[in-house]
């Protein structure tokens, strides 16, 4: 077995001796044996004489491979158990009628679909011929270049002619339609789902053309949302001209569509400049959350873009509890030798390095100055991947004239610190306000001695982005009694609310309550959707319940199999369930 390369502690690869260029793939979709079959071709160049192309695999079963003067091409076919790929019987989608299949590349996944240089350092141009079954769409993070029906068999053909990591490759197959939201727009999903689909992300458009005013020109031609099943693990997944999405974002009434402008924004920062190693993701989600939370200021106003940052901080100060001050993975550029970057994954290169992003914002003369640095570094650096210390100098650079105020910044703490961040911003805390002091009216409320004074009318001034926060806020807090939410439930009803944000802090209020009366629901939310950010919290929650823990870990074991890879192998480990 080859060594890990000292490029990447997560992949194989040499790409400093011999080095991808662009990939054909040619499958075949098996539902049967639920596989993916075929070939790829690589276009390879040769940085090094005298070395081998190293590929990295994982679960592939390799048939032949042979060298097509500089062009590699290698027949083989996934295994079953793939875990970049979620298989769905019929009856597991929401038509019931045909079997569905989709990938989840990220992190280091792609290697189970495809041979290929599976590190974030390496960006290719790929294109692709699939078939399946006739009466299914397939999809890719690819401009579509047509499709051919053959007897039993369609085949579609796409292009994604612009560099990405392995990690950006994705595709989905299913019995799918597709609604415009936009002159460069399609909104996919089954048909159960489409209109309502199209409802939820209509203004799109509206999105891109403010992430455009913040980032500049849009590179990828198309931007379609494909709304994929609920095991989906993730909220979104920002795969080029295909954003991936979880179907909790239905909520009626658009409320939810801070995740669309996150996947809009990796357009630049990700997409477009990479983290060249997973150590540096908050490369990615770090510049990803500044870029959000300016889109949101264009779009409903500088307070709400404080309001969304407070909401983050909270969330990073949830998740540094629940990891530990001291863990070495709560640093922002952590040390993954040896550590698959599945585990690493957390809140906090996001919100800590969003938190990095704000503090130089602020020192280096705020939005007026450092705005046109941020398109100037997606310039610099666009169809490239970089390590932390590329952007220290291309800053120190650019604010050449700040030197002295740039001396203030400790790097390496910012680095390697575990933990909160080194420097707590001011927020405007003007929307926080009512949040707050409905928050402190429950807490000193003592139900033995006053009559309940809340009343539905408490909630209607507020947001639905303001009663998550209220929610959030209680959860920072001793918990509540189990008489206390249920007196809330009696005034708010909120097990009624479709919002899964709202639902889901609600659900954590209750269980840390201790109230029998919730366990139902809170096991249906964590069997009904797979999405991380809820079932990990919640399944942590009934462990620490002593007298619920068998149950958590009956209904894991239940239904783990319907769960993507990803979210079983973290749940599990959150149950105990292994090292």
């Amino acid at each position: 077995m080859p060594e890990i390369s000292p490029m990447d502690p997560n992949s194989y690869s040499r790409p400093d001796q011999v080095v991808v260029k662009e990939l054909h793939l040619d499958w075949q979709v098996d539902f049967t044996r639920q596989v993916v079959a075929g070939f790829v071709l690589l276009t390879v160049e040769c940085v090094q004489e005298g070395h081998d192309l190293i590929l990295d695999t994982r679960d592939l079963v390799i048939k032949k491979s042979g060298k097509k003067t500089w062009k590699i091409k290698v027949n083989y076919e996934t295994s079953p158990t793939c875990s970049a790929l979620q298989w769905l019987s019929p009856e597991q989608t929401a038509g019931k009628r045909h079997p569905y299949v989709f990938s989840q590349c990220q992190a280091i996944h792609c290697r189970s679909l495809v041979p290929c240089q599976d590190t974030p350092a390496v960006k290719v141009k790929y294109t692709a011929e699939v078939r399946a079954p006739q009466g299914l769409t397939v999809l890719m993070s690819a401009l579509r270049e047509g499709q051919q029906e053959g007897e039993a068999h369609t085949t579609f053909k796409f292009s994604q002619p612009v560099p990405i990591p392995a990690y950006l490759l994705a595709v989905a197959v299913g019995d799918l339609e597709s609604r415009e939201v936009g002159p460069r727009s399609l909104v996919w999903s089954e048909k159960e789902f489409v209109d309502q689909a199209a409802h939820e992300f209509a203004e799109t458009e509206v999105m891109l053309k403010a992430a455009e005013e913040v980032c500049g020109p849009y590179v990828w031609g198309q931007y379609d949302l494909l709304i994929l099943p609920p095991s989906f693990p993730y909220g979104g997944m920002e795969n080029p001209c295909l954003t991936f999405v979880t179907p909790t974002l239905l909520a009626g009434d658009r409320s939810l569509a801070d995740v669309v402008i996150h996947e809009i924004s990796h357009s630049w920062t990700g997409n477009l400049v990479t983290n060249s190693q997973w150590e540096h993701f908050w490369l990615n989600e770090g510049f990803t959350m500044f870029v959000e939370r300016k889109i949101i200021s264009r779009l409903s106003g500088e307070e709400a873009r404080h309001f969304s940052a407070i909401g983050g901080w909270k969330d990073l100060a949830d998740c540094i509890r629940t990891r530990g001050e001291t863990d070495p993975l709560t640093q922002l550029v952590p040390d993954l030798n040896g550590i698959d970057p599945d585990d690493a994954f957390s809140t906090v290169p996001y919100e800590k390095g969003h938190t990095l992003l704000w503090h130089l914002e602020t020192l280096l003369g705020g939005p007026a100055q450092f705005e046109p640095f941020l398109k100037a570094y997606l310039d610099k650096f666009k169809y490239s991947s970089l390590k932390s210390g590329q952007f220290v100098e291309f800053l120190q650079e650019y604010f050449k004239g700040q030197a002295e105020v740039l001396q203030q910044v400790d790097w390496q703490a910012w680095w390697t610190t575990p933990g909160m961040p080194i420097v707590t911003p001011k927020f405007n805390d003007a929307l926080a306000i009512p949040c707050t002091a409905l928050a402190r009216r429950w807490v000193e409320w003592d139900p033995i001695t006053t009559k309940n004074p809340f009343t539905k009318e408490d909630l209607q001034a507020l947001s639905p982005i303001q009663v998550r926060a209220f929610l959030a806020l209680l959860l920072e807090e001793a918990p509540l009694t189990s008489e206390k939410v249920c007196h809330m439930e009696e005034a708010y009803g909120m097990s009624s609310r479709l919002n899964s944000e709202i639902r889901f802090r609600w659900l954590r209020l209750c269980l840390r309550a201790k109230w029998d009366e919730c366990v139902d629901a809170a096991l249906q939310f964590i069997t009904e959707q797979g999405r991380m950010k809820f079932v990990r919290p919640i399944y942590r929650d009934l462990y620490a319940w002593e007298e619920m823990r068998p149950r958590a870990v009956a209904t894991f074991e239940k239904n783990r199999s319907a769960m993507m890879h990803v979210a079983a192998y973290v749940v599990a480990k959150d149950l105990h369930l292994r090292e």
